[in-house]
């Protein structure tokens, strides 16, 4: 069935899920938000997107996003307001390899320390002092600045404050303790963010039928 706007399919605490509704939010791109729970994907998404994970933006010609990168390079390229990926240290190159290395590095060890039963043989503690390479990196570079790239927001803050945030929350009383103080002051400011907050909006789950909820709301910050 055609559309005038995308279709995002989401799950609101999927930090994957997390950054794409902020890169759309900024872009000021309007969708259509179709709110799923993975234990229950609905057909109509994973015909769109048949890997089953979200999120999943559909556009109006058909072409199909499925990563959450892509999403946000998608949306800010069409209009970006805030200057995200024109950040006022280093460049975009700089920005991605960062947001890469998070995926590639960080969120496997992240897995295994959050999720350590579905991995055999996995040690969580020991995932989680190998991680710590990324946030010592991290940390030592806002000693420099408030943001990974200068004074203002950019495109690496958004893309890898919510997998800082899922690795913090294992377990808080431990995090809490680790000598990261600007990497602690900036989650803190990213989590206590009328940005931050709008996007965690909680919406009806999503069933064929259902009148459209738009995304993002119109007094989004």
């Amino acid at each position: 069935m055609s559309h005038k706007i995308p279709l995002l399919y989401s799950f609101r605490r999927c930090p994957y899920a997390m950054r794409a509704r902020l890169g759309l939010q900024s872009s000021r791109q309007t969708c259509e938000l179709r709110e799923i729970v993975l234990r229950d994907k609905p057909a109509e998404m994973l015909l769109a997107s048949p890997k089953g994970t979200v999120p999943v933006l559909v556009l109006p010609n058909g072409d199909v996003i499925e990563e959450s990168l892509d999403i946000m390079l998608w949306a800010l390229n069409k209009n970006d307001p805030e200057n995200w990926l024109s950040p006022q240290s280093g460049t975009l190159e700089n920005m991605l390899d960062l947001i890469n290395r998070c995926e590639r590095e960080f969120k496997g060890h992240l897995d295994r320390y959050k999720y350590a039963p579905r991995y055999e043989g996995a040690n969580p503690i020991s995932h989680r002092t190998l991680a710590e390479n990324y946030l010592n990196e991290l940390d030592t570079m806002l000693t420099k600045s408030n943001f990974l790239f200068g004074a203002q927001r950019s495109l690496a803050d958004i893309a890898i404050a919510p997998f800082i945030r899922q690795f913090a929350n294992v377990d808080r009383t431990w995090f809490d303790q680790t000598d990261y103080p600007q990497l602690k002051t900036w989650l803190t400011e990213f989590l206590d963010s009328p940005r931050f907050k709008s996007i965690l909006t909680k919406y009806p789950l999503w069933t064929a039928g259902d009148p459209v909820t738009y995304f993002p709301e119109e007094h989004a910050l």
